[in-house]
Formats: C-alpha cells, sequence, structure tokens
C-alpha cells in the first residue's frame, strides 16, 4: 500500500522482470503456480491480488509463520506443499469474508433504511473472526464512502475487541482516533495506523460510547463534499483505441499502484447482453459508437439485483483478455451507471 513513487517503482519494476524470468525464490514461484497466473505475464496486480492474500491469509486465520517459510524455502517441492496449504487457507478466508461482509450488507441496510447514512461507520458481531475484520471494514468503506471500522472479539466469547479501520481521502483515521483518545481517556485500549487505515482494542463494554464518539469526530472532520465519491478519468477511448496494441502498452507501462494509478477511461456503452458470473460478477457484451465489433467487459462484484440499463455510462481499464488469447481485449469495469 505504500505509494509507487519513483524509488518504489524501479524496485516493483525491477522484481517483476526478475519473477517473469523465473528467478523467483521457490515459494512465488510455487504461489504464482498455485494462484493460477502466468508466470511469464505477472503484473503487480497479480502481486496485490493473487499472491499477497495467500501469503496473508495465514496470519488472519492461522499462523503468518506458514507464510514466512514459504517465501523462505530453498526446495521447490517443499514449497509447493506450503503454496497448497496457503491456497486452501485463502480459499477458506474467502468463505469467511464473503459471510462477514453480507452480514455488515445487512447491517448497513437497517443502518440506512430510514435515514441517510451517518459520516461514520462502526460495526460488531460476536461471530466475527479479528483477522477479517480489515477486509470488512474496506468492504464497507467502499460501500458507502464513509469511514469505516469493524470489531470482532479478540478471543472467541471475550470482551476485548480487536477494531480494524478504513478511510476516505480527506480523513486521517489515525489522527481521529487520536483525538477520540485525547477527548476520552482510557476508552481505547491501543490504537495505531496511518492516513487510510488503523486498528484499534476496546472493551465490549466501551463499544457504544466509542461508536458515538467516532461518529461525532467525522462530523467535526468531514464535510460533505469529502463523502461524495470521485472518480477520476482519463477521459475516452476512440474506436480505434479498442486493440491489443493499446491494452498491452497500458499493461506494460506499469507497475501501477498507490499513487500511480492505472489509467481509467470513461464513456458511454450500448449492453447487447449481460449475464452474471460467479454469482455477484456481471460479463457484459457491450456496442461502443463507431465500432460495428461488441466489447467483452466485466464488472467484479457488479451484480445488484438489478438488470444493467440499455446504455450505460462506464468507468472501466483497458486489458488484454489472456483468457480468449489471440487479439482478445476486455474493459475492466470498476463503475457503471444508467447513461
Amino acid at each position: 500500500m505504500v505509494p509507487l513513487d519513483a524509488n518504489n517503482r524501479a524496485l516493483v519494476g525491477a522484481g517483476l522482470r526478475r519473477l517473469r524470468n523465473g528467478r523467483g525464490c521457490p515459494g512465488l514461484r510455487a504461489l504464482i503456480e498455485v494462484s493460477g497466473r502466468e508466470e511469464g505475464r505477472l503484473s503487480a496486480a497479480d502481486i496485490g491480488f493473487a499472491i499477497a492474500p495467500r501469503l496473508n491469509a495465514a496470519g488472519r486465520l492461522e499462523d503468518m509463520a506458514l507464510g514466512i517459510e514459504c517465501l523462505l524455502c530453498d526446495d521447490a517441492a517443499r514449497a509447493r506443499e506450503i503454496a497448497a496449504l496457503l491456497h486452501g487457507i485463502n480459499a477458506e478466508r474467502q468463505g469467511v469474508q464473503q459471510q462477514m461482509t453480507d452480514e455488515a450488507e445487512a447491517a448497513l441496510a437497517r443502518i440506512v433504511a430510514d435515514d441517510a447514512p451517518p459520516p461514520a461507520l462502526c460495526l460488531f458481531d460476536p461471530e466475527w473472526h479479528p483477522g477479517v475484520v480489515g477486509l470488512v471494514a474496506s468492504k464497507m468503506k467502499e460501500r458507502l464512502h464513509r469511514p469505516a471500522v469493524a470489531f470482532a472479539p479478540a478471543e472467541p466469547g471475550a470482551d476485548s475487541l480487536r477494531g480494524s479501520a478504513r478511510s476516505i481521502p480527506g480523513f486521517h483515521i489515525r489522527d481521529a482516533l487520536a483525538a477520540v483518545d485525547a477527548a476520552h481517556p482510557g476508552l481505547i485500549g491501543k490504537f495505531g495506523g496511518h492516513a487510510m487505515a488503523a486498528g484499534l482494542s476496546l472493551q465490549l463494554d466501551d463499544l457504544e460510547a466509542f461508536r458515538t464518539a467516532f461518529v461525532a469526530q467525522a462530523e467535526a472532520m468531514l464535510d460533505e463534499g469529502l463523502l461524495q465519491a470521485e472518480i477520476l478519468s482519463d477521459g475516452e477511448l476512440r474506436p480505434q483505441e479498442f486493440d491489443r496494441f493499446h491494452a498491452e502498452a497500458l499493461r506494460d507501462g506499469g507497475p501501477w499502484g498507490q499513487g500511480f494509478p492505472e489509467p481509467l477511461f470513461d464513456g458511454e456503452f450500448e449492453v447487447l447482453d449481460w449475464r452474471v458470473v460467479g454469482e455477484r460478477h456481471l460479463k457484459l457484451s457491450l456496442r461502443s459508437e463507431g465500432r460495428r465489433e461488441p466489447l467483452n467487459a466485466i464488472h467484479f462484484g457488479g451484480w445488484d439485483g438489478e438488470r444493467p440499463a440499455p446504455r450505460s455510462r462506464l468507468a472501466y481499464r483497458l486489458q488484454p483478455d489472456d483468457w480468449r488469447g489471440g487479439g482478445a481485449i476486455q474493459l475492466v469495469v470498476v463503475h457503471r451507471e444508467p447513461a
């Protein structure tokens, strides 16, 4: 999550080149294999969304030593064994996360049923896993564009809670917790973090007092403009730019990441066909003005239970579609609304 300044981009770029050339350590090569990625085309996104979650899953649900052993392992056979274990733990983590996220979504629906959402969110469930609350807080932050804290018992049945917070631009979450701590000494057990993420401990009996203080602090620090999500676009692509050449140029122009985001485009499209895949994702066939051939698109997590509008405005990234191969491309949609 550190910014990809010039030095960090050089380091990440050099590391990716080594991995693409098969010069990674046995543990990383095993994780690339078990995650179904192609070593020769590895990207920073593959590291962030496929490799790292498998390493992190061990620390979230069991013991982080397993991930460390995988990285330090010199034996390829043993590395594949550990990678397979991490892959299984990550699948378990995904199941736990999905259940917790569904429960959090239900809680949010109750919160906003009759009123506008508060400026900050504070959620707790006695059955939640403390190693996954950060992922839930992140989902809730994205869902309503509000700072969010999710709590779980530090141990099953314990009165001590472990919380994880995620924030939005303009709201320094660590400073907000420091302000709450200064105004209410002893309310928070301990805390730490940075502008966009933080962790804290709390006693169950103090949860409501913390929720009240945290929401009040958000009201003091946030104005209405900061509570409106904003998507910055690099503009529209011309019909002839929807091709493999531009898709590969965009992919290879990375590594992309914090402070150096992958180019994002927007435009209006006719929705020719659509279907739900994997229960939550939306697969779309689109027509762009000035282009005869339809475009394939995927909106991860985009199924909201409603049929897409016949004409939709999309914010998207252009990427090669290596699944189809050849000259295939796809639009990876990050936002969709009726045109």
